[in-house]
């Protein structure tokens, strides 16, 4: 009688610390063990605790600890790295088995002056369709922000495999109220350097761009004023403060009431206006039927 062979018995996978793990790439993706703490909800010592557990498992340093922040070491900078997309995988897998609500994020102004005078049409066509709404403009992460689609500028980096479709050529100029063109004596370019300028954070070298679409070279235009939002620069402009530098969509409203005059009009900026699809619900019919309405409109 022959012995049969036992089958080989696979060896348990190690348990994954996944805490520990999760509280690394936090601190080196954000720079700061504090920043981490509060983006997972825990204190900032146990953030402390989970690294130092890890660099006693693998016996080497991940981090660099500096007066107020950390940097990552070349091994952890490793780890670092296929962490943060292994946790985005992670989370988009979920996402995709459990789909979250619907969330469009797009800037203050855009949301003020643009999208929500508009919003009732949509809401009249999909009454089924619940969008809420994420004031931001910068860069996104949309999985972890919960976003579904963004609007952006080209002057913002997209995430990686985002859906990306153009929605409008931005066309720019000075804007101001009408008494204002008239007390000023607004007439030409050169005219600008009697007035006062308004500018925004978010676009500190508008003005320049500007008068390089209008091959007027260096007129000297130095902002007087500078505003935190374009919502804000162009209150201003309405209140007759100075000149602000627009996009035409979202002064619209304005020029058509005559609050605000373009003396010059509107001129291609450098930018386009650009709309971004998380990739994991891009075949949601939500999404689909909102990206499509946004389409229709910014081609309007």
């Amino acid at each position: 009688m022959t012995d049969k062979k036992s089958a080989p018995v696979d060896e348990p996978r190690a348990r994954l610390p996944l805490n520990a793990l999760r509280a690394f790439e936090a601190s080196a993706r954000l720079g700061s063990m504090s920043a981490a703490a509060g983006e997972l909800c825990v204190t900032h010592g146990a953030i402390s605790r989970h690294v130092h557990a890890l660099e006693d498992q693998f016996g080497i340093p991940l981090l660099h600890r500096l007066p107020r922040s950390v940097t990552t070491t070349a091994e952890g900078g490793a780890l670092a790295g296929q962490l943060t997309e292994a946790f985005r995988l992670m989370q988009e897998a979920v996402a995709r088995l459990a789909p979250g609500r619907l969330t469009l994020s797009c800037s203050a102004t855009i949301m003020m002056k643009w999208l929500i005078p508009k919003l009732s049409e949509f809401k009249h066509r999909h009454p089924e369709v619940e969008v809420h709404l994420n004031m931001s403009h910068g860069e996104v992460d949309f999985v972890r922000d919960k976003i579904s689609l963004a609007i952006r500028t080209s002057m913002h980096r997209p995430p990686q495999d985002v859906v990306i479709e153009p929605l409008l050529r931005e066309r720019i100029g000075p804007v101001c109220h009408p008494r204002y063109v008239e007390s000023v004596g607004i007439s030409s370019v050169a005219s600008l350097q009697r007035a006062r300028i308004l500018d925004t954070a978010t676009r500190p070298n508008a003005w320049t761009e500007w008068a390089t679409q209008m091959n007027c070279g260096d007129v000297g235009l130095t902002a007087h004023e500078r505003y935190e939002h374009f919502y804000l620069v162009i209150e201003a402009a309405s209140s007759q403060l100075g000149v602000a530098l627009a996009p035409h969509y979202v002064v619209e409203k304005e020029i058509e009431t005559g609050q605000l005059v373009a003396p010059f009009g509107f001129i291609d900026s450098p930018h386009t206006l650009n709309l971004w699809i998380a990739p994991h619900e891009r075949l949601r019919e939500d999404v689909r039927q909102l990206a499509s309405w946004i389409r229709t409109h910014m081609k309007r």
